[in-house]
C-alpha cells in the first residue's frame, strides 16, 4: 500500500474539482485592494468571506506600527519563548490584553488553533472528563484528543442535553470542564451562556469559552458573548484568535492568576515558535482601536442586518440568527460549487463549506461581513444572490 492510497477518494474528489472550473479550496485572490475588494483572475471582486469582522487589515495605525517592529525587531524571533526569551512586545501585549478582559493573567499564542491546543490539551488530560457541544471548532476536539481526555458531546447549543450529561457523572462533574464557543463560525449563531452558566453553578465543572468569532464583535467593550450576556465571572478561561477581529495572526487565553502555570506545562507553547514582532505591534495597534472606537461594531451589525434581511427577502434559507456570519444553505455540493463559482462572476467572493466541515451534512455559501463594508457593497452582495435566483 502507498504512503497516500488511503486519500485516493479524497484526491479524486479534488481531482474533479480542479478540472471543472475554480477550485474552492485552491482559489488565488490574485490581488487585495481593501479590506473589502480584490481580484480573482480579470474579475474584480466584493470580499464577503473575510472573518475581517471590524475590518481593520488595512488599518492605517497597524500597519505603521506592524512596519516600525519590523524594522526595529527584525521579521521573526527564530524560536520559543521558553528556549529563545519573549520579547518585551510579547509581555506588553499579555499586560494588555489582561486589562483589556479584567483579568490577572493572559498567555499569547502564535495562532488562534495553537491557543486551543496549548490550554485545553494541558488541562484535559487523561483523569479528565471534558464535555463539548457537537459544533465546536476542530481545534477544540484535536486539543482534547492530544490530551486524552474522556470526551462527551452535548448536542448543539442544547444546555438540557449537557446539564443530562453532567447528572450522570455524579461527583465527577464537580471537576469536570465545559467547552463552548461564543460565536460558531459555520451558522453564526451563539452558545447558551446563561443556561450553561446556570448548570455549573449548581453542579459544578470549569467553563471555557472560545471567543474566536465574537471577540470584538459581541459585548459592550468589545469582549464576547460572555460580555454582552453578563457572565464573564463564571467563565474560567476565555480563549480567542488573533486572526478574525485583530486582523492579524495569533491567539490567546484569559484567566486567573493561576493560569501562568501552563506556560511550563504546555507543550504547544513551549515548543512553538512566537510571534513576529510585527504581528504583535499590529495586534497591538489593533486592540486599541477595537476599545477606542465601538461604533466599528455598531456598523458591522447594521452590515449584518442588511445582508440578512435581504437575503431572507429573495427567499434564501439563512442560519437561525442575525450574525456578521451569514450563511446560505444550499442543497448539495455540486449546486454549491455551481453556485460559488457564480458568484464570484458576479463579483462576490463567499466561502464554500462542504460537509464534514459544515455541520449535519449540510453544504454553505457562507458569508461574513465586516465594518469595512458600504451599504453599496452589501447590496452588491444581495443583488449578486438576486441573479443566482434568475
Amino acid at each position: 500500500m502507498g504512503l497516500y492510497d488511503k486519500f485516493a477518494r479524497l484526491a479524486g474528489e479534488r481531482e474533479q474539482f480542479q478540472t471543472s472550473g475554480l477550485n474552492p479550496f485552491g482559489i488565488c485572490i490574485d490581488e487585495i485592494y481593501s479590506a473589502t475588494e480584490g481580484r480573482i483572475g480579470k474579475q474584480k471582486i466584493v470580499l464577503a468571506g473575510t472573518n475581517n469582522y471590524l475590518g481593520l487589515t488595512f488599518n492605517a495605525q497597524a500597519i505603521a506600527d506592524g512596519q516600525a517592529a519590523l524594522a526595529a525587531q527584525g521579521t521573526g524571533t527564530t524560536g520559543s519563548r521558553m528556549a529563545n526569551g519573549s520579547y518585551g512586545s510579547h509581555l506588553t501585549l499579555e499586560h494588555e490584553l489582561a486589562a483589556f478582559f479584567d483579568r490577572p493573567t493572559a498567555i499569547v499564542f502564535s495562532t488562534g488553533y495553537t491557543a486551543n491546543l496549548g490550554v485545553i490539551s494541558t488541562l484535559a488530560d487523561p483523569s479528565a472528563v471534558v464535555l463539548i457541544d457537537a459544533d465546536c471548532h476542530a481545534s477544540i476536539y484535536d486539543a482534547c484528543a492530544l490530551g486524552g481526555a474522556q470526551i462527551i458531546r452535548f448536542r448543539h447549543n442544547d444546555a438540557q442535553d449537557l446539564e443530562r450529561r453532567m447528572v450522570r457523572l455524579g461527583e465527577r462533574a464537580r471537576d469536570a470542564i465545559i467547552i463552548v464557543e461564543g460565536i460558531y463560525s459555520m451558522l453564526g449563531d451563539v452558545a447558551p451562556l446563561v443556561e450553561i452558566v446556570d448548570i455549573k453553578r449548581r453542579l459544578g465543572g470549569y467553563l471555557l469559552v472560545d471567543e474566536a468569532h465574537s471577540f470584538g464583535v459581541m459585548g459592550a467593550g468589545g469582549r464576547g458573548l460572555a460580555q454582552e450576556l453578563g457572565v464573564e465571572q463564571d467563565v474560567d478561561i476565555v480563549l480567542g484568535t488573533f486572526s478574525k477581529s485583530l486582523a492579524s495572526i495569533g491567539g490567546f487565553a484569559v484567566g486567573s492568576k493561576a493560569m501562568d502555570v501552563l506556560r511550563y506545562c504546555s507543550r504547544p507553547y513551549i515548543f512553538t515558535a512566537s510571534p513576529s514582532p510585527s504581528s504583535i505591534a499590529s495586534v497591538r495597534s489593533s486592540l486599541k482601536t477595537i476599545a477606542q472606537h465601538p461604533e466599528l461594531r455598531e456598523k458591522l451589525w447594521s452590515n449584518a442586518h442588511r445582508l440578512y434581511h435581504g437575503l431572507a427577502k429573495l427567499g434564501y434559507e439563512l442560519g437561525p440568527r442575525i450574525s456578521p456570519v451569514v450563511p446560505v444553505m444550499i442543497g448539495s455540493k455540486e449546486v454549491g460549487l455551481r453556485l460559488w463559482r457564480d458568484l464570484i462572476a458576479n463579483g462576490v467572493y463567499v466561502n464554500l463549506v462542504l460537509p464534514p466541515a459544515a455541520p449535519a451534512g449540510i453544504t454553505l455559501l457562507r458569508c461574513s461581513v465586516n465594518a469595512a463594508h458600504s451599504e453599496e457593497q452589501i447590496d452588491t452582495i444581495i443583488q449578486a444572490f438576486a441573479e443566482l435566483k434568475q
